[in-house]
């Protein structure tokens, strides 16, 4: 069991970080000291305690980065019930599932959020507020809701007359081994599941930050991955508030453009990521400067290679905001080409793994220690065992045990039972091998792994990260038929545009890719064809390829 109180490290970082910024949404004029978020916390432990809400049940909240996002969900963690994160971007029929199966008794929604559900389909909720403001929505009887806000001010003042001061921010006992949290997952295999996770799984995450110092008093973040998100949640948020880190919460979506623009406002003194981010980036600002003539030619010259690497890497940092120790990119695997450019400049990057199962991380080293392409060192306070004969050079499935562990699936013995063994090990579906000092080296998802007509096992994921790197390319999903490899591909239509290639002309240009391709992979990683697709990809959270969705197109 962590030793640290998951709960009290609220309790403490609202007193000693009382008048400092704690959080701004970022675009708006909204910004609260550490001491109006406990104030507003306050308010709403009144109003669960006044509707009745009992320790242990469950808070539904779904909508996008905001203050009062966060205040939510700390107000439901430390008065002692759970919370149960949605994503923005589910569709309204999964959020009322999702309401329904985890027996939320209140919801908090945006009200845009709120005009697309409907109250039959969510039945056993007493009630519905917005995020925003915390106004009312909804009652499924009476008028009690809605008195009960409308007295609110005056109960407060009732119960605090003397104005809410630090003195008064007292959260109740709550052991860390009782449930925090009910986070459903969106995974590329199609299937939700609610992961339930105790306080002690989160607390080992948010102590692992503050002793690592990845956040400290004073830092600053631009908390731009979803909070309803494992990763997001833990660091971003979580993490920030229990240091005194000032958090500007990014409610839209995070497009590079707008991000590089906040991010040269806000300049954040650590970035936490997804490797999309600066995929994308390479892609579109990067690549087609480096694939120039002129640059070509220089950069064969010694010495001027060096000079020239060293200016990209100063544009990139001062592009980011010029401010930050090291970029932290976890939630899905790295491409290659990319990470081998980042390294090249020595960028300031690491790379880490977890998952929504360990509140999420599992392994991580510092930009300075980090050994190129892994997925970080195992934590101290977790195990990880390879399932193979020679975990250090055969790939098997990545095993991993320890502090930062879920409880299980909430309702679901048999989905818990299926990647939870007798001994603690939770079997994380990866494929990979690990080194002597403990680092990770991801291979691929077990389920995604294809057996090749010779026996040999092919991991797409590898063969994507390199077809996406060519031109044109915006994804790709390679896919098994009839004992072939195909690649399904959604070509970049805002490049062809720009280099004025005809339509007619794209099928010629992935012919070339192809041929490109099968001269870089094994022969038993050979693709057959490229087929057009129409549309994006759909992802799941972490930006993942919901691989299941088209593996019956082809």
């Amino acid at each position: 069991m962590v030793k640290e109180n998951f709960v009290k490290l609220y309790e403490k970082s609202f007193r000693e970080n009382w008048d400092l910024k704690a959080y701004v949404d970022y675009d708006t004029d909204l910004l609260l000291t550490y001491g109006e978020v406990a104030r507003e916390i306050a308010r709403l432990h009144l109003l669960f305690e006044k509707t009745g809400i009992k320790r242990g049940e469950k808070i539904a909240l779904v909508g996008k980065n905001s203050s009062h996002w966060a205040i939510i969900y700390l107000a439901t963690i430390t008065y002692g019930a759970v919370i149960v994160p949605i994503l923005a971007d589910f569709n309204p029929n999964d959020i009322h599932h999702i309401v329904n199966h985890s027996d939320s008794v209140l919801l908090f929604a945006t009200e845009r959020i709120w005009e697309h559900l409907e109250e039959k389909k969510i039945p056993n909720i007493k009630g519905a507020f917005t995020i925003k403001n915390f106004a009312f929505l909804y009652q499924k009887e009476q008028e009690y809701l809605k008195n009960i806000l409308n007295d609110l001010d005056r109960d407060f003042a009732k119960k605090y007359p003397d104005g809410f001061r630090k003195e008064d921010v007292v959260y109740p006992e709550i052991d860390n081994s009782e449930v925090a949290s009910i986070n459903y997952t969106s995974g590329t295999t199609g299937f939700s599941k609610g992961v339930i996770t105790p306080h002690n799984a989160l607390a080992g995450n948010v102590t692992f930050g503050f002793r690592t110092k990845l956040l400290m008093r004073h830092s600053r973040v631009l908390c731009f991955l979803p909070t309803a998100h494992a990763y997001g949640c833990a660091f971003d948020f979580l993490t920030a508030t229990a240091v005194g880190t000032e958090v500007h919460f990014l409610g839209k979506m995070p497009s590079p453009k707008i991000l590089l623009k906040a991010f040269a406002e806000v300049k954040p003194t650590v970035i936490f990521s997804v490797p999309l981010i600066f995929e994308k980036i390479y892609k579109s600002q990067i690549l087609p400067m480096l694939n120039s003539r002129g640059m070509k030619l220089a950069l064969n010259i010694p010495l001027l290679d060096t000079k020239i690497y060293s200016e990209i890497r100063k544009k990139l940092i001062n592009a980011l905001g010029g401010e930050f120790s090291q970029v932290i990119i976890g939630g899905a695997p790295m491409n290659k080409e990319v990470e081998e450019f980042l390294l090249k400049i020595k960028f300031p990057f690491t790379v880490g793994y977890g998952m929504t199962e360990c509140a999420p991380l599992i392994s991580y080293r510092h930009h300075t220690e980090y050994i190129p392409f892994s997925a970080g060192q195992v934590l101290d306070i977790m195990e990880v065992k390879i399932l193979s004969n020679n975990p250090y050079e055969e790939v098997g499935e990545i095993c991993v045990r320890g502090e930062n562990m879920m409880c299980g699936y909430y309702k679901n013995d048999e989905a818990t039972a299926e990647v939870m063994d007798a001994d603690g090990w939770l079997h994380t579906g990866d494929l990979g091998t690990i080194n002597k000092e403990g680092d990770i080296f991801i291979r691929g998802r077990n389920k995604s792994m294809i057996l090749g007509g010779s026996g040999q096992n092919v991991y797409p994921e590898e063969i994507e990260a390199k077809l996406n790197n060519m031109p044109f390319v915006m994804e790709s999903l390679v896919v098994e038929k009839n004992g072939k490899l195909v690649a399904l591909v959604y070509p970049d239509y805002e490049g062809i545009d720009e280099a004025k290639i005809h339509q007619m002309d794209i099928q010629t240009v992935m012919e070339e890719n192809l041929k490109n391709l099968n001269k870089v992979v094994a022969a038993y990683e050979h693709v057959a064809n490229i087929r057009l697709y129409p549309n994006e990809f759909e992802k799941t959270p972490k930006r993942s390829i919901k691989r299941y969705l088209y593996n019956q197109i082809v």
